[in-house]
């Protein structure tokens, strides 16, 4: 029987270089997007390109908590193990928006989104399996407080350090995911791609023409940013390694205090609590 591999933002430009990499190597691959018909694409493109026809689209708005418990419901019902879960997706609002649930849309899908379907999946999990989050070198300029979750951030509203404090939480909640997992075999690691090109960078604000004339060109490609997180899944070099940040295929040496954080175990329980006030099920 083929191994599982979970992938959001599958249909997306890193996502979709994961999800060719991994389907090479004969994995039943699930892909969580977020249009279907998009998704479908890429999914029979892949499989035309990989001779793999072991792949299936999930719908899967990750700003919604209730279409994540879906989702997660058909995984945990299907399925018999996950072996690769990537937690690839990401986004980065424009303007303040909030979900139905009253949570900052960036923070929803970078952060919370990652935190509720690893959490719901663990169950399927086992020795070897290997858990991977897609960070950000803008982790180091975060800042989480009592706003996070409703606001993103103090003050006025500003995509960049919004998007920056997903990331410090991402990588608290892969750091604490890994000491809380080491004992059953199963790994967390972070991948930081470096700056893509990808839909990400244009986001309609005035200056984002000048970014695609001037910048877009000296970025990575999307399989370019996508190797390190490849890698950490497929690579035997990294079989056992739990708990870093890695980019360029290299483990990073953090400060100390990103190591041990002092608020890895609040972050954690502060975001189940206000889960379970919004009635979701963990």
């Amino acid at each position: 029987m083929a191994k599982t591999a979970v992938i959001t933002g599958a249909n997306g430009g890193m996502g979709s270089e994961i999800t060719r990499e991994v389907a090479k190597k004969g994995y039943h691959v699930i892909m969580i997007c977020y249009d279907q018909e998009e998704g479908e694409k890429c999914r029979d493109k892949i499989s035309a390109e990989t001779g793999n026809k072991d792949i299936k689209v999930i719908m899967t708005d990750l700003s919604d908590f209730s279409s994540i418990i879906t989702s997660t419901e058909t995984i945990l019902n299907t399925e018999t193990s996950v072996d690769l879960l990537m937690n690839n997706a990401g986004t980065m609002a424009t303007h303040y928006q909030t979900t139905k649930y009253g949570i900052e849309s960036t923070v929803a899908v970078n952060y919370v989104a990652p935190y509720l379907l690893t959490r719901r999946l663990i169950p399927l999990m086992h020795k070897g399996t290997k858990i991977v989050n897609m960070v950000s070198c803008t982790y180091a300029i975060g800042k989480i407080d009592d706003t996070f979750f409703t606001f993103g951030k103090k003050g006025s509203f500003w995509r960049i350090p919004v998007y920056s404090n997903t990331k410090l939480a991402l990588w608290l909640f892969t750091r604490e995911l890994s000491l809380r997992l080491k004992d059953k075999g199963i790994t967390v690691n972070a991948a930081d791609p470096g700056i893509v090109s990808t839909n990400i960078i244009t986001m309609h604000m005035w200056f984002d023409p000048l970014t695609d004339i001037f910048f877009r060109p000296c970025i990575r490609t999307p399989r370019q940013g996508a190797d390190t997180a490849i890698r950490l899944l497929l690579d035997p070099e990294y079989e056992g390694k739990t708990g870093g940040m890695y980019a360029s295929g290299r483990q990073r040496r953090l400060k100390p205090k990103f190591l041990d954080h002092p608020q890895m175990k609040s972050l954690w329980h502060d975001t189940e609590k206000m889960l379970r006030n919004k009635g979701v099920e963990i």
